[in-house]
């Protein structure tokens, strides 16, 4: 991939012409080491065709407490601003690969996050705010990011979806208003185990809009063991300390 211009780090901006995006994916990561090969291989050559300026950065959580993809998303974003400022930033699961060259990875207005992933197996519900996000970062500032609470499977974007619209954000589908072009924005699923689902993610979500405010980008609390640049991202490993597991609450 070095010949088409990728350098380490997974960065690329195209030599023809200036892009008018710069974009940050960010991806949350824990031992799905086929899957990131795939998608790192899929994702490169896809994004290069649509001719951004762009960097892959995946966040990896170590070992111990449950998987927080909220938490996770939130380093992504303040670790990739403090490298660089990126105009916008891709919240993207590591397991969903967009099958259409017309599924635009460009940035969203400032005002209006989008919601990427309109279809994995069928159209999602008008509700649905996962698996791909797209925001500027002046929105994801504004919103306070994901909630950090949120351990194991489930509702953390149900809750980003509430801070969204509770900012009067609106939210934009690709196409939504075309049903006809919707398959541009259909996904593939990569296989993956299922995973236990957060027994506390109802109450959490219950009482989101309360503690918006002060649970967030502004309450991180992380450890960065390491951050390096790799041939097809930069990888970031951080340990999440006890102090946000909802048991010790």
């Amino acid at each position: 991939m070095a010949s088409t211009g990728l350098k380490v780090g997974g960065k690329y901006e195209p030599s023809e012409c200036q892009s008018l995006n710069k974009v940050a994916i960010i991806v949350p990561y824990r031992n799905r080491k086929n899957d990131l090969k795939i998608f790192l291989r899929y994702m490169h050559p896809f994004l290069q065709r649509q001719q951004l300026e762009y960097v892959v950065v995946v966040v990896e959580q170590s070992e111990g407490l449950p998987f927080n993809r909220g938490m996770l998303m939130n380093i992504g974003f303040k670790e990739t601003q403090l490298q660089e400022i990126y105009q916008c930033f891709i919240f993207h699961d590591v397991d969903l690969l967009p099958e259409n060259d017309g599924n635009l990875y460009s940035c969203p207005e400032e005002g209006k996050p989008r919601q990427m992933a309109f279809a994995i197996d069928v159209p999602t519900p008008l509700a649905h705010f996962g698996g791909v996000t797209a925001f500027s970062a002046k929105d994801f500032q504004n919103v306070n990011g994901f909630s950090n609470l949120f351990w194991g499977w489930g509702n953390e974007d149900d809750d980003l979806y509430q801070r969204v619209l509770h900012h009067n954000l609106t939210v934009t589908r690709m196409f939504e208003k075309e049903p006809s072009l919707s398959h541009v924005t259909r996904y593939i699923m990569l296989d993956h185990p299922i995973a236990d689902p957060n027994p506390d993610r109802i109450g959490l979500l219950l009482d989101g809009i309360d503690r918006m405010s002060s649970d967030g980008l502004n309450n991180l609390y992380y450890k960065k063991i390491f951050s390096k640049y790799k041939p097809l991202y930069i990888h970031i490993y951080v340990e999440i300390y006890e102090k946000y597991n909802n048991n010790s609450r």
